[in-house]
């Protein structure tokens, strides 16, 4: 029987780690490898992990320095004997059936890697109405990275709603990039090039907690964060270049450049020097909206993007703090949409 490693970074979040594990040892499928990374949390929870070890032997712990996500996985990939990749964070969970669902299609397909559907919860566990992807609208198919509509739009950055065949991850000696945010984007978006055999399911996989923590987040963005997101940004842009894939990449940036820009509005945590020196780290990454002509998704958005390219960072920043005003008045559900271009957005960029 194949056996699937699952791979679990591990950081202070004793609240919902019993929960995620209990999702992962009462799957269908037994044969797999539960490997759980507790990256120097400063909690119980590197003596949770220890007291699961203790009743099934399908688990392996790995107690470690806090070197971050990035780090802690590829400590699990460095040990991992599966078959077959998966990944789960800490205060999610998989559906009973996930990876007995998950291994059938990857083996039937002989697919690199399988997408699953998933759905949000709330912070205490109840679950959403509806799954991330409508399951009338997207039904089972074979992603293409020709397909700049329906594949882009399943092709999320996330690796927890996915299952990974082992031979194809050690092919391309395929690491998360230590000390990067957007990490699982890097990630993806290199294997999503990478393959031509790239299935969608469209059965629910997988519960992704929404925490209430996260919902300040954007406001809490500091110089560091922008530093380092714009070096992820940067290697998967290059890396869409070397692969000769921009056009797809386009559509990508889009969605990038609307969400990155309202972070750094609504940010509150910055000095105005901060703020200019974010600007010009990023001046190469707001230039791509007119080398790529992808357009802004909002005129006022247009506004600020030609003000960093001109170099006039002061009268951007001014603009972004209007911005910021109108913004905190508005409800969250607003403010969300604003941060995402619409389809009909995507359609005019279809060339």
């Amino acid at each position: 029987m194949d056996k699937i490693s699952i791979i679990v970074p591990i950081y202070n979040v004793e609240k919902y780690l019993r929960v995620c594990i209990d999702s992962l040892t009462c799957q269908s499928h037994k044969n797999i490898e539960i490997i759980l990374i507790d990256d120097g949390s400063t909690d119980k929870c590197g003596a949770i992990c220890d007291e699961y070890a203790k009743k099934d032997l399908r688990i392996k712990v790995i107690h470690k320095e806090n070197g971050g996500v990035s780090s802690a996985r590829n400590a699990g990939l460095d040990i991992a004997q599966g078959d077959y990749i998966m990944f789960c964070d800490p205060d999610d969970l998989y559906l009973p059936y996930s990876c007995e669902i998950m291994l059938k299609e990857i083996k039937d397909k002989s697919a690199d890697y399988v997408i699953g559907n998933y759905q949000n919860c709330t912070e205490d566990g109840e679950i959403w109405e509806n799954p991330v992807f409508n399951k009338e609208k997207y039904k089972n198919f074979k992603l293409n990275i020709k397909d700049y509509i329906n594949s882009f739009f399943i092709m999320n950055s996330g690796v927890w709603n996915k299952i990974f065949d082992s031979k194809f991850l050690k092919e391309l000696n395929l690491r998360f990039v230590d000390g990067a945010l957007a990490e699982d984007a890097i990630f993806t978006t290199y294997c999503f090039m990478k393959s031509s055999k790239v299935y969608y399911i469209n059965d629910v996989m997988y519960y992704y907690r929404q925490r209430n923590a996260a919902s300040s987040l954007s406001m809490n963005c500091s110089y560091d964060y922008f530093e380092k997101i714009s070096k992820a940004y940067k290697i998967i842009y290059e890396n869409f270049k070397a692969n000769d894939e921009i056009e797809f990449y386009r559509f990508f940036y889009a969605k990038s450049m609307t969400y990155m820009l309202y972070k750094f509005i609504d940010s509150k945590i910055m000095t105005n020097e901060e703020r200019l020196s974010v600007l010009s780290d990023m001046r190469w990454f707001y230039k791509l909206s007119v080398d790529l002509d992808v357009p802004a998704c909002q005129e006022s958005l247009s506004v600020i993007i030609n003000k960093i390219i001109g170099g006039d960072y002061k009268d951007a920043i001014d603009i972004c703090k209007v911005v910021a005003d109108i913004r905190e008045h508005l409800p969250k559900e607003i403010k969300e949409n604003m941060s995402k271009p619409q389809p009909e957005m995507y359609r005019k960029m279809m060339r």
